[in-house]
């Protein structure tokens, strides 16, 4: 019988262990990191994107053991330039936890060099794929175990910035929009910024509600079952629907003033606004895009936006509102004055006080 590997850290125990590791050490391509990867990890991989899928043609095209002895030169020099340029000043109590692909020989040869060094390595059983299931299954677990409050409004209300205050007073939330980078509408990807994968969507939602308390309720903002290009997981997105609703409602010359302010980047990038109004054809035709192009060109966004809203995203969000939130009542609501800080945190403090949290 084999001896169990003292240097495998178990799957069933990787949650309750993982803070006492002073660093997580992602071994993986630079290509596998960026699309997924535990939160805190550091990439330091052992063969990088080319050396990966030149490896990865050898062992099919010529053989396995050709693979192997090339993927351990590879292998060799890359864990050694990273023990040179990030370790060598690292004392002896250090203690890392390193993964790959599926806790195999990668993840193994960095966690034995290591050990053999004399820190105390762990490798990740089962590695990201054992991560990822630890991820869905524990999705699952989150939308049984909490409650949501759900903070509805028109856009342009003021909702992301309202659930930011809710969070200043030290009331649970968790931020769609923040975990995906998009705020939710066909305008609302983030300048320079990429939305994650959706794996790594995931796991951002996975790493906030773990660290939220189930016996206390969590304020969300209303969202669709996507934010931009990400798909909020079906079971926790039917727990949301099913939450306690409040209204935050905003005058039609707040929300214009906030958006404007909200969404300056495209008062300045005018050709970035109008493809993203380019989207909205085949709903309003080209005669009204080519409107809306012409309020663009004039400056004339006050009134553009005004008009967005009444012909676009209100109509949208009345019909939405009460088919997906069967909790929704249009007498539960707290009014925004304006759009000054001071008006923010008193609704804030007010939907707390409604809700009873």
């Amino acid at each position: 019988m084999q001896p169990s590997n003292p240097h495998i850290l178990k799957l069933d125990t990787f949650l309750s262990e993982l803070n006492g590791f002073d660093l997580i050490i992602d071994v993986r391509s630079p290509a596998e990191f960026a699309l997924d990867h535990i939160p805190g990890a550091v990439n330091y991989p052992v063969l990088n994107n080319e050396e990966r899928a030149q490896i990865g043609s050898l062992y099919k095209q010529v053989s396995p053991f050709a693979a192997k002895k090339l993927g351990a030169a590879l292998v060799s020099k890359n864990i050694a330039e990273h023990i040179e340029s990030h370790l060598l000043e690292l004392p002896r109590e250090w203690r890392p936890l390193i993964y790959c692909w599926r806790g195999g020989e990668r993840s193994g040869a960095f966690t034995h060099i290591l050990n053999r060094i004399g820190w105390k390595a762990m490798q990740l059983e089962s590695g990201y794929q054992g991560f990822r299931r630890t991820v869905i299954d524990g999705l699952e677990q989150f939308a049984n175990a909490f409650t949501f409050q759900v903070i509805c409004g028109m856009t342009g209300s003021g909702k992301t910035r309202v659930l930011q205050e809710i969070g200043a007073l030290g009331a649970q939330i968790l931020d769609l929009e923040g975990l995906a980078v998009h705020r939710g509408s066909v305008l609302g990807n983030e300048p320079n910024a990429e939305q994650p994968s959706q794996k790594g969507f995931e796991t951002a939602l996975w790493n906030a509600l773990r660290n939220l308390d189930p016996s206390k309720p969590v304020f969300v903002e209303s969202e669709s079952k996507k934010v931009g290009g990400l798909h909020v997981p079906d079971a926790l997105m039917e727990k949301i629907r099913n939450g306690i609703c409040i209204e935050l409602r905003s005058s039609a010359q707040t929300r214009v003033s906030w958006l404007i302010r909200e969404y300056h980047h495209f008062l300045t990038d005018t050709d970035n606004f109008k493809q993203k109004l380019g989207l909205l054809t085949t709903h309003y035709g080209k005669v009204q895009i080519a409107k809306w192009n012409e309020a663009i060109d004039a400056g004339n966004f006050a009134d553009l936006v005004e008009e967005l809203l009444v012909k676009h995203y209100d109509p949208s969000y009345q019909s939405s509102i009460v088919r997906n939130f069967p909790q929704y009542k249009i007498e539960n609501f707290v009014q925004l004055e304006n759009d000054s800080d001071e008006a923010f945190a008193k609704a804030a403090k007010a939907i707390v006080t409604k809700l009873g949290s």
